[in-house]
């Protein structure tokens, strides 16, 4: 067994950020954009006239002038605006059988799409077709199909407002609401656990309220590779004294200590600003029962204060006015025994009464959580638990405090607002229907796993992608991958290739888009498209590039090709829409009265703010109030083994979701691979492996295998696996039995030496 350091394995030492994420950008500018590299894109970037990064979806700084960005926004950017091209040639030169041997990296690596492609099955090649054949090929396949539901509508989170919109729109006028999304792969259990407790599945807190807040609550998340903005909020906050409490089952640097790459004096002299004041290492599938563990010591510390002539701990008053059900929270926490919270967590009680501690002892409170907490078989639970937490505590509603969901994809949160849900109110239809003359369908759809499901069964027979690449991101691809060779069409709507574009159907068409650095000129002149970033603020983004080729459409020049396509005797003005967005803007507003004077608004730098009634403490609830939720469990599976090990999935920093921008992962101290996976040196040992053992990852039938052991600061009885390589794993239906979320971080697994 090796002991030594296996190549390409080594510990990292330095703080996040600093002068190894300049060098991390100055490497991405020269390998996508070439020695004469465009570097107007990363001025552009964040700023009011400027377009918002494609990356995360942490918020401006009130979208002042400053040169606002990070390392892995940089790396969208470079990657958007790689000076690499995929044209006919190329095509012509490689099959798709060849392309599908190559890795994920190398395929979008290639660079950027340049022609509206077709997959030509008697030469196995993709081949360029004029745009006009496109549209009427996917236009006659989808109106041969015996119902609407046939077709499955994917959105990612890049897409704008503007297009998003107008693909829900063509979507049920065909008359479906089949609206897979990235949402049910990531932060779904806050779109549906929230509206519940706090009557909105979005956070309650704005940029401004970290300036105020007495204490930071961060919960399964990595700031330092997947919204690396916020290290720059968490910095502000540690310098200015305010404690940073940290519950994540890795040891992760972005949240141990960042040094600015945008502060001059903290990098010439090699400073570093502490980021955790303490740091839990919660054990995978144990967030539920440390925060039942928090509740019932706050409950115990209550009791005493009350007992001392105090006035308590819980706001009481907040309490009565604006909440129901707490006592049968009490009973639940009372019947929680330590024991039980203590295995399950992996946390002692001291532990647990710190945390609480120091949550009681302040006044305002904000949480942060990512999908450490959400992607789990309970994540809906999970989510409601912390938003128990803070309720006892009047921690929702006022300046200072609040729930800060983090989401991923700079719009994905937008691309829900305006309609992008497989389960729309009936109020939302009504003013479609009006806004449009439509009769839009009312039978709830498909989210993403029921869509995979659909496909595989043979229900489903199309599929349109606005963006993404589903059927790698997606879990069980065992599964996903043959029920896309089986449909009978598949449109990917892109601006680079990727796996999910070779899973080719009976008609497989490509269609190349603009990207969000590249200037979008329509029949009206430059169009803005609009984002809405986690914290529901809405603004306006401009492209200023050169597209990237010849001819290449928008994507909602796109979606309205198609859709005249599919239905040539629609009333709905697609054209008009398109030829100036501030239309379609209008249509928004019409359907969503909260975006009233959309088009003045979006006019103003840095946009404006949605309403969240929780922040004004209106909770838009049925009954106007916020709601204690019960859950009579502490762990993912109640059944499962206390020494079994359970695995999470992870990104690594050369990563942003599918996006595979190279094979190192540098916080972790991993250079050029991605065929590793993180154990605790005690669990390894436990098992007869060491540090640096070739190990198979098995889950019932399932094998992730050759990888190589890497002993690591994670939780005993935690695992850590890369994403998407471990996503063969995790069965399709293996997720939250109330959101769909995959259970990407609640895998019982085993480990074994690999033949």
């Amino acid at each position: 067994m090796a002991n030594d350091d296996p190549q390409g394995v080594k510990t990292y030492a330095g703080p996040a950020g600093g002068w190894g994420a300049l060098k991390a950008v100055a490497q991405a500018v020269r390998s996508q954009m070439g020695a004469s590299a465009d570097t107007r894109a990363l001025l552009q970037m964040n700023q009011p006239d400027g377009f918002d990064c494609p990356g995360c979806a942490w918020p401006d700084p009130k979208h002042t002038s400053s040169f606002e960005f990070c390392e892995n926004g940089a790396k969208a950017v470079t990657w958007e605006a790689t000076a690499k091209r995929v044209d006919p040639d190329f095509f012509a030169r490689h099959s798709v059988a060849e392309l599908f041997d190559w890795s994920d990296h190398a395929l979008e690596d290639a660079g950027r799409l340049t022609h509206p492609l077709r997959f030509d099955a008697d030469s196995g090649h993709f081949v360029p077709i004029a745009w006009d054949e496109a549209f009427v090929r996917i236009g006659a396949a989808m109106q041969a199909f015996d119902h609407p539901d046939r077709m499955e509508f994917y959105t990612s989170g890049r897409a704008s407002n503007e297009a998003a919109f107008l693909y829900q729109l063509m979507a049920r006028a065909f008359g479906t609401n089949n609206f897979p999304d990235c949402s049910n792969m990531c932060h779904e259990a806050t779109s549906v656990g929230l509206p519940k407790s706090i009557g909105v599945g979005k956070g309650t807190v704005t940029l401004e309220d970290f300036d105020h807040a007495d204490a930071i609550f961060c919960i399964g998340h990595n700031p330092g590779t997947n919204h690396p903005r916020m290290l720059t909020t968490l910095r502000e906050c540690s310098r200015r004294g305010a404690p940073i409490v940290v519950a994540n089952p890795l040891r992760e640097r972005g949240l141990e200590r960042f040094e600015a790459p945008q502060d001059p004096l903290e990098m010439l002299t090699l400073g570093a600003t502490p980021i955790a004041t303490a740091y839990h290492q919660v054990k995978v599938g144990g967030d539920t029962a440390m925060l039942k563990g928090m509740m019932k010591a706050l409950f115990a510390a209550d009791r005493a204060d009350l007992d001392t002539g105090g006035d308590g701990l819980l706001d009481r008053a907040f309490i009565a006015a604006h909440t129901t059900g707490i006592e049968a929270l009490q009973a639940d926490i009372a019947a929680t025994g330590w024991d039980v919270i203590e295995r399950r967590s992996g946390l002692t009680r001291a532990e647990i009464e710190s945390m609480a501690r120091t949550y009681w002892q302040s006044e305002r409170v904000i949480v942060c959580y990512g999908m450490g907490l959400t992607q789990h078989r309970h994540g809906t639970e999970n989510v409601q638990q912390l938003a128990n937490l803070m309720l006892l505590r009047g921690n929702v509603g006022k300046p200072g405090a609040g729930i800060c969901p983090l989401r991923g994809h700079s719009n994905v949160q937008g691309d829900r607002t305006v309609g992008i849900t497989e389960i729309p109110t009936e109020a939302f239809l009504e003013r479609l229907d009006r806004a449009f003359g439509i009769a839009a369908p009312r039978k709830h759809g498909h989210d993403a796993v029921a869509a995979v499901a659909a496909m595989r069964d043979g229900s489903a027979k199309g599929f349109i992608g606005l963006g993404g690449n589903l059927a790698v991101a997606m879990s069980d691809p065992q599964a996903a991958f043959p029920a896309f060779r089986s449909l009978d069409l598949s449109v990917q709507i892109c601006t680079k290739l990727n796996r999910t574009c070779l899973l080719t159907a009976r008609e497989s068409i490509i269609l190349p888009c603009l990207g969000r650095t590249e200037q979008d000129v329509q029949a009206t002149g430059v169009q803005a498209v609009t984002v809405e970033d986690s914290m529901s603020m809405v603004h306006a983004s401009r492209g200023r590039l050169k597209p990237a080729a010849p001819g290449l459409l928008s994507e909602p020049a796109i979606i309205a090709g198609i859709a005249r396509a599919a239905m040539p005797h629609s009333a709905i003005d697609w054209e008009g829409m398109v030829a100036n967005y501030d239309l379609i803007r209008d249509k928004i507003e019409a359907v969503f009265p909260d975006f009233f004077d959309f088009n003045a608004r979006i006019r103003t730098p840095g946009g404006f703010r949605l309403r969240v009634g929780a922040t004004n403490r209106e909770w838009d609830t049925p009954d106007g109030k916020a709601h204690f939720i019960v859950f009579p469990g502490t762990d993912e599976d109640e059944g499962r083994d206390d020494t079994a090990l359970t695995l999470t999935t992870i990104r690594s920093h050369d990563q942003y979701n599918t996006t595979i921008y190279g094979l190192n992962d540098r916080y972790r101290g991993i250079t050029g691979r991605r065929d590793v996976v993180f154990v605790h040196a005690e669990d390894l040992a436990a098992l007869g492996l060491a540090h640096g053992d070739r190990i198979d990852v098995v889950a019932g039938d399932r094998v992730l295998p050759g990888q190589t052991a890497v002993a690591y600061g994670i939780a005993r009885g935690s695992v850590a696996a890369y994403y998407p390589e471990a996503n063969r794993l995790i069965a399709l239906d293996d997720h939250d039995g109330r959101s769909g979320t995959p259970a990407y971080k609640s895998v019982a697994i085993t480990l074994r030496a690999a033949a």
